[in-house]
């Protein structure tokens, strides 16, 4: 089969691999139709490159047509379209039946303090290889895909694997009163969805930050008022001003550590990157390398009383976070992977109504075969061409 696979700094390939098989009683094999490049993988691009090694597999985006399954799978057949959730999850454990399922006991990487097993993500996460592939082997298959209908594009479907539920949770998280507030810092994939699950939770003031203006332009045409992080001098102030003066009464931060406006970190990013991978995983596991700029801005922006809802991906294990400001503010913060598998109940009825009310039809911006994936990932990470969804093509 051929695969994208990881190489080096800013370095993926497509490689022709072994056809993935069979290898415990709870796998399948996945015939992969899409899969999405997602933001989360950009930082294993740059970043996270020192936790990575040289021919693992990406992606944890992914839908297909069932081509195998293991003695113990019953809910999926061979022929079955389905949606991969990117956490690995076993539905049985104690924390499974907590619905805590990106905790999962059975795949938790014990060896690296880590939660549940996650497909294409670093070896803190289990080396499980991921999806931007032909096939791909799906553990815990008897409880993690999800059966989708026949009929509609995969880009109905394809997106409840991640970006969805990373958004509903984001949203849910943030816990908007009645007639209240959000904003939504980071207009990105998971951005962009966000506002469009809080339009149609029915809240009705959701804002938007960004300085992309292809962004800026996609969250408008669904309804966000925006503000341009380029074309004002204070964001917190800008937002404090469309709230009463108080600020939003939930912030969102879908940007993470990779947010423009911290040059510091950003170089700490670059040289954690370049260093030798045991000598720059250890400098990432000791110190704070992220950028903080979102997260400052977010913590600044809330009102008081209000609830921060961090969906952005963070890596540094000792980011300085202004503590006064959060506990003079009474500041609620909730955050975290996904848990996939509690949202599909949800979502799933939204995306098999035929008049799209989270305007996927207004989500990919481009189409691109799997042996381009090298020219995506560059085009992706530099915001070129107006790239705000990839979605590769096997």
């Amino acid at each position: 089969m051929r695969a994208v696979t990881w190489q080096g700094f800013e370095d993926v390939r497509v490689e022709a691999l072994p056809d993935p098989r069979i290898e415990e009683p709870t796998d399948a094999i996945v015939e992969v139709t899409s899969t999405a490049i997602c933001g989360s993988d950009l930082h294993l691009y740059r970043p996270l490159a020192p936790f990575m090694e040289p021919g693992d597999v990406l992606g944890h985006e992914v839908m297909g047509r069932v081509v195998a399954v293991g003695s113990e799978v019953e809910q999926i057949a061979p022929g079955d379209r389905v949606v991969v959730p990117f956490n690995i999850s076993c539905g049985r454990c104690h924390m499974c039946d907590l619905q805590l399922y990106a905790q999962c006991e059975t795949t938790q990487v014990r060896e690296h303090r880590k939660g549940a097993a996650l497909f294409g993500y670093t070896k803190l996460y289990g080396h499980v290889p991921g999806g931007q592939a032909d096939l791909v082997r799906v553990p815990q298959a008897h409880f993690g895909p999800v059966k989708v209908p026949e009929g509609p594009p995969d880009d109905r479907y394809l997106f409840l694997s991640d970006v969805l539920p990373t958004a509903w949770q984001a949203v849910a998280y943030a816990d908007v009163p009645p007639g209240g507030s959000l904003a939504v810092i980071g207009l990105g994939p998971i951005g962009q969805m966000a506002c469009r699950v809080a339009r149609h939770r029915g809240i009705e003031k959701v804002l938007g930050v960004d300085l992309v203006p292809e962004r800026l332009g996609m969250a408008q045409r669904h309804g966000v008022e925006t503000v341009d992080a380029g074309q004002v001098d204070d964001v917190p102030e800008a937002l404090r001003a469309l709230t009463g003066g108080r600020g939003p009464d939930a912030v969102i931060d879908a940007v993470g550590m990779e947010a423009h406006g911290a040059p510091v970190a950003a170089a700490m990013q670059r040289a954690a990157s370049v260093l030798p991978r045991s000598v720059g995983a250890a400098l990432a596991m000791r110190a704070g390398v992220d950028r903080l700029a979102a997260l400052r801005t977010a913590i600044d922006a809330v009102r008081r009383g209000g609830t921060l809802s961090i969906v952005g991906v963070y890596g540094g294990a000792a980011d300085p976070i202004p503590m006064l400001e959060l506990f003079d503010k009474g500041v609620q913060v909730r955050l975290g992977q996904a848990h996939v598998r509690r949202w599909v109940p949800e979502i799933l009825p939204v995306l098999e109504r035929d008049d799209d009310p989270l305007g996927l039809s207004d989500f990919v911006t481009h189409r691109l075969p799997l042996e381009e994936a090298p020219r995506a990932y560059a085009m992706f990470q530099a915001k070129e061409d107006g790239a705000i969804k990839v979605v590769l093509t096997p």
